[in-house]
């Protein structure tokens, strides 16, 4: 099983958020997940629910502000050990194009 996430974490605020965006995405790194970050949110890849989201409390939770927004979107492939690279080589097959997580 394998379940994927998008996760949105950012204080609200009219200053930089880099900073606290930053310590969301580091307190990633106490759980057995994997991730990308890219402009607009991070792709968390775990073996179960559970593992997700704990770490996407953390990561809320890693955020100092009076006022914090989170998104969590999550694909939970309960019969499926596809992962987050298939899903976007799938695409880039239909695509007749090589996958690239470069936006450009």
């Amino acid at each position: 099983m394998t379940v994927i996430a998008f996760l949105s974490v950012a204080p609200v605020v009219e200053d930089s958020m880099a900073s606290e965006v930053a310590a969301a995405v580091e307190a990633l790194e106490a759980f057995d997940v994997s991730y990308e970050t890219t402009p607009m949110g991070t792709t968390i890849e775990a073996d179960d629910a559970g593992e997700l989201f704990a770490a996407a409390e953390a990561a809320h939770g890693a955020v100092d502000a009076d006022r914090v927004s989170t998104v969590l979107k999550v694909d939970d492939k309960r019969a499926s050990s596809e992962g987050a690279a298939e899903k976007v080589e799938a695409v880039a097959d239909e695509l007749g194009r090589e996958p690239t997580s470069d936006p450009d």
